[in-house]
């Protein structure tokens, strides 16, 4: 490590003269700052070091900050960070370095680091990262349920315990900046990007926005700490409120679709979550969505899309709201408005956005907005807002001052103390939601029968946004099964994926149903051959187990599916949802060691037809009701 950190210094050593000599030139106003410069001193407040250092800024540094490029981007030629002004960087789902480990993470970052050092102002980049359930794209770090399941606990201090882990985890590794927690209210569970609502209650999502206290801390000074990121709330707004089957251009989609909805409806279900995140919680930063929202109920009007939303964007969110951090763009989000590309931007900046993720774009990017303010089209006072919410963030992260990645906790990473953390979200997310005969919890003494793939596929169980973008099954991250789990508990239990091997001689079986990785777009219901059915394979499992002995049946997935034919023949149905690393947490309520207390984020369809269905709605009648939960415990 102290080797790593020698050659860094080095390397920012050898680079500051060249790129002073390549920006100052012989003009003496763009000389590098003297180290008594203000803006570089931490005595004075934030205020007054983001007003010295934007008055000494060119309009390329300014554009610079309000720019961001994928790693891989800069990859083989880092030092277009320093040629560009680079402000920020980030990882997309599944871009990581070789190898995937801590110090491999921290020594790019610094690298990429090293070259923002070199610039004439010395400007640190920020550096994002989708940490939606822990560190999820390090191999080796704490995985932990997906929001959905979180919101299942009911519980905001373990919500704010498990991102005050994952933040500790993500800074150690070097990013700074983290694009979570999802504060949308999923409204059909339909949408591919189920699992990343806390629920379809608005009540319920501002509940668990204490996981901006985990990410941020509850002041300005915990941001400069080494276990604290800057964090995204995530999509403004409606992202999970869209019309099934809505599109801008003649397509499916649910995801990305359009909010056919009236402003009071908007206003209570869908923008509820940002006011508190804002005014409460003090997030400092916010990505708008994909989607688009149409204010004519009938869906006839002119949707706009979130990126082009200047009345939502600057008129409700910044200026009413209040909201003083910056906002970022989705990946290429701006590349989907009308026009010609300098039209995208033009329209994207005027509307409020202040940073701009263009992951493969960005030298084209900054020469289109330079050309748009010389221009007249975009005014620099829109520019300066921009940049000095960035630069307000920077300061507050202590980036200024230490730059470099803090690898105290680096040790932290995946320990036992965070995955029991992790263990404890997982026992506490599980919903039972029947339980005849009090066929749960399991007694040791019985002989147990195990079938279905998702018993034993830790891919499965994590879902996506793990390791890579959609995730994927199989051996793709350390942690434990739920197999696994069970047999720590019963070393003899029979394990039979396709519940082949015969099933005479067990007291109960334990069928493990569900999906299989995918994130957003991909995992739209009507994309494909996707479903809320169960598969054919979980359905002949549950048969074949089902009619052979007492059974219980755990469901691993992203939502609900639909079991209302399949629910006579089960005695215990548990919802265990995507638990992550730590498979023991669903043997610890499986065999009595943890009461079942998990309660529905979300109202329970009979059928797929019957989506979307949420509380409050006209004649609502689910197969089981938002809040359902049963518990073992009598």
């Amino acid at each position: 490590m102290i080797g790593t950190l020698l050659a860094t210094a080095a390397l920012v050593a050898a680079a500051v003269p060249a790129a002073t000599a390549r920006t100052s030139g012989s003009d003496p106003a763009l000389a590098a700052p003297s180290a008594n410069a203000p803006y570089l001193n931490p005595r004075l407040p934030v205020a007054a070091r983001v007003h010295d250092l934007l008055g000494r800024m060119t309009l390329q540094e300014k554009v610079g900050q309000m720019t961001q490029a994928e790693r891989s981007s800069m990859a083989t030629d880092p030092t277009q960070i320093t040629d560009l002004d680079l402000g920020s960087l980030l990882s997309g789902g599944g871009s990581t370095p070789t190898p995937n480990t801590p110090v491999a993470w921290a020594d790019m970052v610094d690298g990429f680091q090293a070259q923002a050092m070199s610039t004439r102002l010395r400007i640190p980049i920020l550096y994002g990262i989708d940490s939606v359930h822990g560190d999820n794209n390090l191999v080796g770090a704490t995985i932990f349920p997906q929001n959905i399941a979180m919101g299942a606990t009911r519980d905001p201090k373990l919500v704010e315990q498990e991102e005050h882990i994952t933040a500790t985890e993500t800074r150690a590794s070097g990013p700074q900046w983290v694009f979570a927690a999802c504060d949308c209210v999923v409204r059909d569970d339909r949408w591919g990007r189920t699992y990343e609502s806390y629920g379809e209650d608005p009540k319920l999502v501002e509940e668990m926005e204490t996981g901006i206290d985990g990410f941020q801390g509850t002041s300005v000074k915990d941001l400069a700490s080494p276990d604290h990121v800057l964090a995204t709330s995530k999509h403004f707004a409606g992202d999970g409120d869209t019309s099934y089957g809505s599109s801008t251009n003649g397509t499916y989609t649910l995801d990305q679709g359009i909010d056919i909805v009236d402003w009071k409806h908007f206003k209570d279900i869908d923008l509820a979550p940002y006011v508190t995140a804002v005014q409460q919680h003090h997030v400092g930063s916010i990505m708008p969505s994909y989607s688009s929202v149409d204010w004519t109920e009938d869906g006839v009007g002119n949707p706009v899309k979130m990126s082009a939303n200047k009345q939502l964007l600057t008129n409700v969110l910044k200026e009413k709201i209040g909201f003083k951090g910056f906002l970022i763009s989705d990946w290429q989000a701006i590349e989907q408005l009308p026009g010609d590309y300098a039209t995208q931007v033009r329209t994207a900046v005027n509307a409020g956005l202040d940073m701009f993720m263009e992951p493969n774009s960005a030298p084209k990017f900054e020469q289109t907005l330079i050309g748009e303010v010389q221009d007249g089209q975009v005014a620099t006072s829109r520019i300066d807002d921009a940049v000095s919410r960035i630069l307000t963030a920077k300061f507050e992260l202590g980036l200024f001052e230490h730059p470099y990645t803090n690898r105290t906790n680096i040790g932290t990473i995946g320990s036992p103390a965070h995955r029991a953390v992790a263990r404890q979200a997982v026992a506490e997310s599980q919903v039972l939601l029947k339980n005849a005969d009090h066929t749960l919890p399991l007694k040791p003494s019985q002989r147990v029968y195990v079938a279905g793939a998702n018993a034993d596929d830790i891919g499965n169980q994590a879902g996506g946004w793990t390791v890579s973008w959609q995730g994927s099954s199989g051996d793709t991250i350390p942690g434990t099964t739920i197999l696994q789990g069970i047999r720590q508990d019963d070393p003899d239990v029979t394990y039979s994926a396709d519940a082949s091997q015969p099933t005479g001689g067990y007291d109960v079986g334990v069928v493990v149903v569900g999906e299989t990785p995918y994130a957003e777009g991909v995992g739209d219901v009507g994309n494909g051959s996707n479903t809320l059915n169960l598969s054919a394979a979980d359905q002949a499992n549950i048969d074949t187990v089902c009619g052979a002995m007492k059974c219980v049946v755990l469901d691993v997935a992203g939502r609900p599916q639909i079991i209302t034919g399949d629910l006579p023949k089960i005695d215990s149905y548990v919802m265990s949802w995507l638990p992550g690393s730590e498979g023991e947490g669903v043997a610890d309520t499986l065999f009595g060691k943890h009461a079942y207390t998990g309660k529905l984020p979300v109202s329970w369809p009979r059928s797929e037809a019957q989506e979307p269905i949420n509380i409050g709605d006209k004649d609502y009648d689910p197969l089981f009701p938002f809040g359902y939960g049963l518990t073992d415990r009598h």
